[in-house]
C-alpha cells in the first residue's frame, strides 16, 4: 500500500475543543481537563484508505486558539494539506472567528480541502446554533459536522471526510 503523509491544521476560537477532538481522533481518549494550547502542538494518526490503495498519515497540528490570526499562526499553517475548523455549538460568536479565519486562510494561502466541526453536541440542553445557522456556515467548507469529543460522535468521521479531500486533491495533482 502507498503511503501519503499531509499535514492537517486544526483552527478556531479559544475553547471551543479543539485540542480534545485532536485527541479523540488520535488517541480516542477525552479528558475534561482544560488546558489552554500555547502556540502549537502536533500529533500523527495513520488511517487507511483502502478505497485509493492508500495508508493515510495525518500529521495534524492543533493552533492555538484565536479569532483572528497573526504572523506567528501563520507560519504554523504554511504547507498545509487542509484543515479542521472547530466552532462551539454552545457560543455562536465562535462562528464568526471560525469565518474571520477562514477568510484570512483563503486570501493567504488559497483553497484547501477544510471541513467545519461543531463542538460540544453533548451539551444539547445548552446549544445554541440553529439548524439555519449551521447550515448556512457549513455551506462554505466541504463538509460540517455535529461532533462531540467528549463522547466521539462525528469526529472520525469529519476526519475521514477530511482525510478523503486531501487524497482525491492529491490524485488530481493539485
Amino acid at each position: 500500500m502507498t503511503q501519503l503523509t499531509s499535514k492537517v491544521c486544526v483552527v478556531g476560537d479559544f475553547a471551543v475543543g479543539k485540542t480534545s477532538v485532536v485527541e479523540r481522533f488520535v488517541t480516542n481518549h477525552f479528558s475534561g481537563k482544560y488546558l489552554s494550547t500555547v502556540g502549537v502542538k502536533i500529533d500523527t494518526k495513520e488511517i487507511e484508505q483502502p478505497a485509493f490503495g492508500i495508508t493515510h498519515k495525518l500529521v495534524v497540528w492543533d493552533v492555538a486558539g484565536s479569532d483572528s490570526f497573526g504572523d506567528r499562526e501563520f507560519a504554523y499553517l504554511r504547507g498545509a494539506s487542509g484543515y479542521i475548523f472547530v466552532a462551539d455549538g454552545t457560543r455562536p460568536l465562535t462562528f464568526e472567528a471560525v469565518e474571520t479565519i477562514q477568510s484570512q486562510i483563503g486570501e493567504r494561502f488559497g483553497a484547501a480541502p477544510s471541513v467545519l466541526l461543531v463542538n460540544k453536541r453533548d451539551l444539547v440542553a445548552e446549544w445554541e446554533v440553529s439548524d439555519e445557522r449551521f447550515e448556512s456556515i457549513g455551506a462554505s467548507f466541504n463538509g460540517a459536522f455535529r461532533t462531540s469529543a467528549k463522547t466521539g460522535d462525528d469526529v472520525d468521521v469529519a476526519f475521514a471526510r477530511l482525510a478523503q479531500l486531501i487524497v482525491e486533491r492529491e490524485l488530481r495533482g493539485e
